[in-house]
């Protein structure tokens, strides 16, 4: 998929555009606002930022833009969303937040102060209406009323007045409850899918890399609606509504597996395995003939070895390398004379003690211009003969993440064991978005990072004291290897151009519903035994 355009129509100081840079850097942006300081300040974050009107659209070619964007103050709505709908492309979507022109706040004013101005904005069905008018169709619309008891209680109070303008406090609140319409439109309606995820309890931040943060992105789309938990509600479903039901990890050894899986094949689901360790990690998997790969329609994972493996159970396998949402702004390298060092592998005790010895000399000649933090892994930290070391246990992934962007250099051994040959690249991802100097063991990083430039590969004690000293000794070599290995997330590994392969893949496996099922039961017949017990 090419890269994006996206077209912001009232973008203001840029603050929408500077989000948006950091979870989509790789997309095209462009400006528009009425205000030219606004468009200086506005200019860093996008291609390009125009002065002009809101009604005038933008100098782009029409037809082009996959998002428009419609917000700020806008003088005529109605000629500014025509003007908008011009500019998407066939599959394009338009974003506009519009201020409600009936908000009661504005009746409650009037009352108050009698003879009102004319309020800004549209009402609910003067801006359906304009999107209508512009060829374009609703896909959904958000209005949220955000003060209910105050508006309520308004409503209330002019109770007689609505029941003589022929309407209800319940009804009118319903249009002049919200302060904004917060709506979605393009040229075909929305195509549905539903993504229910039966997802582990909470670790560091196993379900959010995998899950959660993919499936958030993913109910972003119009026409996805997503569910999540340890016990999520399964909704009830017309057998023509699309839907994916994603199982996380989950071994399926027992005996009541095969209900388990019959329990939503049989109700339309399309059942999804989401798996990236080495199955052999868990005996009770092989002791059932890899039930947990063949018993299911499809698997999910985060390299192409595991793919490989996966693939000897099941022949619909696909590969989401593991990624990050955003590239956060920067926070580390500020003092180049002290650096830290951040150990914050999980259980890794095993893969950091051979490098012990060499840190610990490391930091006896650095002293204070070295600090380490180290997550989870105790025993590590204990055995680290410096003061200048931090000890966090298992956090949370955004507090995870925060620790990480402290810090100016990462090392992430592993040891050349079958368990670690299946683990990915995630820690130089999530480093290298933080811009940190990482230092990594051949295992897993060396089809990943480039040796001296974006990290650097350690294959020994040695190699990893020498690497160590001579960061300290070049801060800005350090920090133009984080800049690099930033550069390269940026590129190959932002959330958000993985989505739609992610989506198109779901939505394939609903096409192929039919084929998936005979297949399934071909490898799994337990399936075609097993009998779901009688509701109670």
């Amino acid at each position: 998929m090419g890269l994006t355009l996206s077209v912001e129509i009232g973008c203001g100081a840029g603050a929408l555009g500077a989000w948006m840079a950091r979870r989509d850097p790789g997309a095209r942006r462009i400006g528009t606002t009425a205000d030219p300081a606004d468009a200086a300040r506005a200019a860093p974050h996008y291609e390009a930022v125009h002065v002009t009107p809101p009604e005038a659209g933008a100098p782009v070619q029409p037809g082009t833009a996959t998002f428009v964007i419609l917000h700020g103050p806008i003088a005529d709505p109605a000629a500014t969303i025509a003007a908008a709908a011009k500019l998407l492309a066939p599959d394009g979507i338009l974003l506009a937040d519009i201020p409600n022109a009936g908000h009661w706040r504005l009746a409650e004013q009037a009352l108050a102060e009698g003879s009102p101005e004319a309020a800004p904005g549209m009402s609910h069905g003067t801006l359906l209406a304009a999107v209508k008018a512009a060829g374009l169709q609703p896909l959904d619309l958000h209005a949220p009323i955000l003060d209910k008891p105050e508006a309520a209680a308004f409503a209330g109070r002019i109770g007689p007045l609505l029941t003589a303008l022929g309407t209800t406090p319940a009804a009118w609140l319903h249009q002049a409850g919200p302060a904004r319409f917060l709506l979605r439109a393009g040229r075909a309606p929305a195509s549905r899918l539903h993504v229910v995820a039966h997802v582990l309890k909470p670790v560091g931040g196993v379900n959010d890399v995998r899950i959660g943060l993919p499936l958030t992105a993913l109910a972003s789309w119009p026409g996805v609606a997503v569910r999540m938990g340890e016990a999520p509600e399964t909704p009830d479903l017309p057998p023509e509504a699309p839907r994916v039901m994603m199982l996380h990890r989950r071994l399926l050894h027992t005996p009541d597996a095969p209900r388990f899986i019959n329990h939503f094949r049989r109700r339309g689901w399309v059942v999804v395995q989401e798996f990236d360790d080495d199955p052999a990690h868990w005996p009770v998997i092989a002791a059932s003939d890899h039930f947990a790969f063949r018993g299911v329609h499809a698997v999910q994972t985060s390299t192409p070895a595991l793919e490989a493996l996966f693939h000897r159970f099941n022949d619909e396998v696909a590969v989401f390398p593991n990624t990050v949402a955003d590239l956060p702004e920067l926070a580390n390298f500020e003092d180049p004379t002290r650096l830290r060092l951040f150990l914050g592998g999980m259980r890794r005790g095993p893969d950091y003690a051979p490098y012990l010895a060499e840190l610990n000399a490391v930091l006896a000649e650095a002293g204070e211009r070295l600090t380490v933090d180290v997550v989870f892994e105790r025993e590590t930290f204990d055995a680290l003969r410096t003061p200048h070391k931090r000890f966090q246990p298992l956090l949370a992934y955004p507090a995870y993440r925060a620790l990480m962007a402290s810090c100016e250099i990462a090392f992430m051994p592993l040891a050349d064991t079958a368990f670690n040959g299946f683990k990915s690249d995630l820690k130089f991802v999530e480093a290298g978005a933080h811009g940190l100097a990482c230092l990594a063991s051949p295992v897993v990083y060396a089809t990943t990072i480039r040796d001296g430039e974006t990290g650097m590969i350690v294959r020994n004690p040695a190699d990893f004291s020498a690497a160590l000293r001579g960061l300290l000794a070049d801060p800005g070599r350090a920090r133009a290897m984080g800049t690099a290995a930033r550069r390269w997330v940026r590129e190959n590994r932002m959330l958000a151009s993985q989505t739609p392969r992610r989506l198109a893949w779901y939505r394939s496996l609903w096409e192929r519903r039919a084929a998936l099922d005979a297949a399934l039961l071909a490898r799994a017949p337990e399936l075609g035994r097993a009998v779901e017990p009688r509701p109670s």
